[in-house]
């Protein structure tokens, strides 16, 4: 048996147990949807429990919760990644405080704080709460930004400079290539934290599974508040199984 098809033969099993790996997050969440629905369908729901927890207005929250992730994280993409990448450079040293304390603002003021301040400027709405929401999660995608471009091994930019590549032919062709795990990481926190932030949204009017959970509990209905929490929990299991998808498919071969 030559060297090669003993290579072969480990890597096949390898690969079965990683793509067995990727479905367990998926398998666990449809498990957990099942059995809310089976245990809902054991309850008897008065008529306000009825009006939340039927299927059209599940879906309706669905969509809100998603839309309100999804633009928010678009949001955070294009304006996180090039400041991190401005304040990665060692010629702009002087202004990279600033861009941190702007991204730690986010963070350190209280969102549902936040998401008052807006109110009084914007109104509520599905806007306010994408300040909120974006403001939130700008810091883990610049930190891991700032990270991913500074680690690159400076032997690969001086060897890119050697072939006459230009700093932006560097930039895009060798730093954020290398950078793309890092910034990857960054994002899939980014994305996990916005769905569990996005449920403030309620307070705004922007809609989401936050509204189910607020109306439960200032009714007393504790199966709206649990099917709520849940579905937004299993939300954020399947956005963070994405992310992890991404970062095993994008990352540069041999890293």
């Amino acid at each position: 048996m030559t060297a090669e098809t003993l290579a072969v033969g480990r890597a096949r099993p390898a690969g079965r147990s990683s793509g067995l790996r990727h479905l367990v997050t998926p398998a666990v969440v449809c498990a957990v949807l099942a059995a809310l629905y089976a245990w809902v369908g054991t309850l008897e729901l008065d008529s306000i429990e009825q009006r939340s927890l039927n299927g059209t207005v599940l879906l309706t929250k669905a969509i809100e919760h998603v839309q309100m992730t999804v633009a928010a994280t678009a949001l955070v993409v294009v304006i996180a990644i090039p400041l991190g990448i401005v304040a990665s450079r060692a010629r702009n040293r002087l202004i990279t405080p600033v861009i941190l304390t702007i991204g730690n603002l986010g963070q350190a003021i209280p969102c549902i704080g936040l998401l008052v301040l807006c109110t009084f400027v914007m109104g509520v709405g599905f806007q306010t709460a994408l300040v909120g929401l974006v403001a939130y999660a700008v810091l883990p995608v610049l930190r891991n930004t700032m990270v991913g471009v500074q680690q690159v091994d400076p032997a690969l930019i001086e060897a890119a400079r050697g072939m006459g590549m230009t700093r932006g032919q560097i930039l895009r062709r060798v730093e954020l290539k290398l950078a793309v795990p890092a910034i990857l990481a960054g994002l899939r926190t980014a994305l996990v934290l916005t769905v569990g932030v996005a449920t403030l949204g309620a307070f705004v009017a922007a809609g989401g599974f936050g509204e189910l959970i607020i109306n439960g509990l200032k009714l007393n209905r504790m199966p709206v508040t649990i099917v709520g929490g849940v579905l937004t929990a299993c939300i954020a299991f399947l956005v963070d199984w994405l992310g992890g998808l991404a970062e095993s498919l994008l990352k540069p071969r041999g890293m």
